[in-house]
């Protein structure tokens, strides 16, 4: 939805799934995008009369090759882009399983655990949000460990 003189509306995910191992932690999937030359959460403009939802899921399935849940709703980030104001809608999302497939857009997927995806991100907002999914989703990593 990208009419008029208003904002440019995308959406995107936060995308992450237990760890492989002891289950305890999780990784987070960062996407590289060679136009750019920068890594970041799955995102991308919304279509006429799509809803935000609609297009994280949408945008997380093209750029990733994995079906995802939405979770916790995450902070809007908005800033400019050539002039123009966008604004990104963001959620917190467990992938379901897929598979990766390189392409123009994105040539790269990696699943990191949190502080090394934390060093990978290429903008400070989008380290923002992986601090946001980390205080608030459901994760394995914050489930209490078994007594035994």
């Amino acid at each position: 939805m990208t009419s008029g003189s208003g904002p440019v509306l995308a959406a995107g995910c936060v995308l992450w799934r237990p760890a492989a191992g002891d289950g305890r932690g999780i990784e987070i999937a960062l996407v590289h995008r060679p136009k750019y030359d920068d890594w970041s959460h799955p995102k991308g403009k919304r279509k006429r009369g799509e809803s935000a939802a609609a297009c994280a899921l949408r945008e997380v399935l093209e750029e990733t090759g994995h079906h995802c849940e939405l979770g916790d709703r995450l902070p809007t980030v908005r800033y400019e882009v050539d002039g123009r104001p966008k604004e990104v809608a963001y959620w917190a999302a467990r992938a379901l399983g897929g598979a990766f497939v390189p392409g123009r857009e994105v040539d790269r997927l990696r699943w990191l655990p949190p502080d090394t995806a934390r060093t990978r991100l290429t903008r400070p907002r989008d380290r923002e949000l992986l601090d946001a999914l980390l205080a608030t989703a459901p994760t394995p990593a914050r489930q209490p460990r078994d007594a035994s």
